[in-house]
């Protein structure tokens, strides 16, 4: 491939993630990324399963289910999100120093993204690859820290250990 052509490519490719970026913004990206995570964790640990002798369609169709339910918690909190911009937007007396879109559900979404990352570190400790302890401890991090952001937001002081997974 000669160099415009390669040029042209780039500036093709470069054209349609800015299209998409204009048309979902931040947040479509957020959502693609939690989309991917999950397909690619439910596949991995399919194949970790296998790899194992222990894959099933039932455990298969289990981890559907858990996946499912994600994305039932993740509407709930979008519509959360959206019942507040109606509310802030609408009623009066009720004014906020910003413009409020979204918050609860990128938390959500957050936090799902990082588990997903830690369950595909578990199924690679599975294929017989190392996994660096400050790799697992960044995770372990991140989740706290998100589950702190909501908390402060919640007024709550510590979670209620219904969000571990």
């Amino acid at each position: 491939m000669n160099s415009n052509a390669l040029t042209n490519v780039k500036a093709g490719i470069t054209a349609i993630l800015a299209a998409l970026t204009a048309f979902w913004g931040w947040f479509g990206w957020l959502v693609l990324v939690w989309v991917g995570m999950m397909l690619l964790d439910w596949l991995v640990g399919s194949a970790a399963a296998a790899k194992q002798g222990k894959w099933s369609s039932e455990k298969l169709r289990a981890g559907a289910w858990h996946k499912g339910g994600e994305v039932v918690i993740v509407i709930v909190a979008l519509v959360a999100d959206w019942l507040i911009g109606l509310i802030v937007a609408n009623f009066p007396g009720i004014t906020l120093p910003f413009q409020y879109t979204v918050l609860l559900a990128p938390l959500v979404i957050v936090w799902y993204i990082i588990g997903e990352l830690g369950s595909l570190a578990e199924h690679a400790v599975t294929f017989g690859a190392p996994v660096p302890e400050w790799l697992v401890s960044a995770l372990e991090a991140g989740k706290k820290a998100v589950d702190s952001a909501g908390d402060k937001l919640t007024g709550s002081e510590e979670g209620d250990g219904q969000g571990d997974k």
